[in-house]
């Protein structure tokens, strides 16, 4: 471990209660935060974390196991030491503690009054500054009873990071505000991590801020463990909340009971959970991260061919650096890896061109690569084939539809909508062509 990173972690263990009631909270923790990184800890409620966050804080003194603050061992500590180390930190709790009596201004003076940091005379213009900084210029005189939940708790969090701590611990900092009041306070935060070097400790459970982290870990049953075996226990995690209250099937059922309206909100849900978590992490070469992900694009994408009135749907992934396409997702796709030769075959001249192609008759056009239908076992009619884009305008995946099962031609209509949704959903098949091609 580092000697100078503020938060040093080792063998960790915690309990609650005495003799036959006693009961293990943290089990083994082991972990080292260095200057300036913001850290977030995810995890199911009663897993430990806001325990863990009161013995970093110095709320308490560390029973087993050695934790080191800001250079200081808490293991046992007295009295003195737990509190000249909660004087240079930051606190965010879900209950405001908030004085009553005082004004929000008063209330955040008393942050800095604290940490001994400034003059007297210069309390009130930085208390003002941050608080203007949260939003909060205009009810900087009410006390809290005359604020909202979300008001209050930006007042905590503006007395938090007005002395900007050498360390700030926040438990749920965003949970009771809107998406802007969120986004606002994480970036002020972020701010403080990079230009003071503040080391940032934050338990949450709204996704929507997970790509500030530098690095998230997950905290269930007391025992500390990588965010990507975060996601491989619970996959909902990065798709979206795919099942209604109280049902517990798998990704394809559910997706299979949804109409198209409901479809499409759920696309809108995974893609927006797909954007953070490509900000927040790291998961390109994870092989059971992949398959998860997979399994549900397989769930998707069939889900499509049925709105579409399609027999069946395919996804292909370009491999630039192999100048081919990979077949990833499709029915009863085989154990032996298909490739086709960028611009054979109906896909190969979508991801050549970029452009869009419907065939009517499948074997009557001579780009078809019959070779395909004949390791599936199945017989191609019509197709709809379109390219899929990156950001930069880059074809990285092509996908397709086959046989109408009407027997008609895929017509324009259906290529709109099918372009459409493919859109929708457009994120996430990036994040699997960034993951196959690592």
């Amino acid at each position: 471990m580092s000697p100078t990173a503020p938060i040093k972690v080792a063998g960790l263990s915690h309990f609650f209660g005495k003799s036959n009631l006693r009961k293990q909270i943290l089990f083994d923790i082991t972990t080292e935060i260095p200057a300036g990184e913001i850290v977030i800890v995810t995890g199911p409620s009663g897993s430990g974390k806001t325990t863990l966050l009161t013995l970093v804080g110095a709320l308490r003194s560390a029973q087993q196991g050695s934790i080191r603050v800001l250079g200081e061992e808490l293991q046992n500590a007295r009295a003195a030491t737990l509190e000249k180390v909660r004087r240079k930190i930051g606190f965010i709790f879900q209950q405001h503690n908030l004085l009553g009596a005082l004004t929000a201004l008063q209330n955040v003076e008393l942050g800095l009054r604290a940490s001994q940091k400034i003059s007297p005379g210069g309390l009130k213009k930085r208390a003002e500054d941050m608080l203007t900084a949260v939003g909060l210029a205009e009810r900087m005189h009410h006390r809290p009873e005359q604020l909202s939940g979300g008001q209050r708790q930006r007042v905590a969090i503006a007395r938090a990071l007005v002395a900007e701590p050498q360390i700030l611990l926040a438990d749920e900092p965003t949970a009771s505000l809107d998406k802007e009041s969120g986004r606002e306070v994480v970036d002020r935060m972020k701010i403080l991590a990079k230009e003071h070097g503040t080391t940032i400790l934050l338990v949450t459970h709204d996704n929507r801020i997970l790509d500030i982290a530098d690095r998230i870990v997950h905290l269930e049953d007391g025992r500390l463990s990588t965010f990507t075996d975060a996601v491989i226990a619970n996959n909902a995690l990065m798709m979206g909340t795919l099942a209604r209250s109280g049902q517990k099937m798998p990704a394809s059922e559910v997706v299979d009971e949804l109409d198209e309206q409901e479809f499409r909100q759920m696309l809108s849900q995974m893609t927006e959970q797909s954007q953070h978590f490509l900000r927040a992490t790291a998961l390109s070469n994870d092989a059971a991260f992949q398959s998860l992900l997979e399994r549900d694009l397989f769930a998707f994408t069939r889900k499509l061919s049925k709105l579409l009135n399609a027999d069946r749907s395919s996804l292909f992934i370009v491999d630039h650096k192999t100048q081919t396409l990979w077949l990833r997702i499709t029915e009863d796709l085989p154990d032996k890896e298909i490739r086709i030769p960028m611009g054979s075959g109906i896909a190969g001249a979508v991801a050549a061109s970029g452009e869009a192609i419907r065939v009517d008759e499948a074997y009557a056009d001579a780009r078809f690569n019959p070779a395909v239908d004949k390791q599936l076992g199945y017989h191609t009619k019509s197709i709809l084939c379109l390219p899929v884009k990156n950001s930069a305008g880059k074809v990285f995946a092509v996908a397709q539809l086959l046989n109408r099962r009407d027997g008609q031609p895929f017509d324009d209509h259906d290529e709109a909508r099918y372009k459409e949704f493919l859109e929708s959903i457009g994120l996430v098949l990036e994040t699997l062509e960034q993951m196959v091609s690592h």
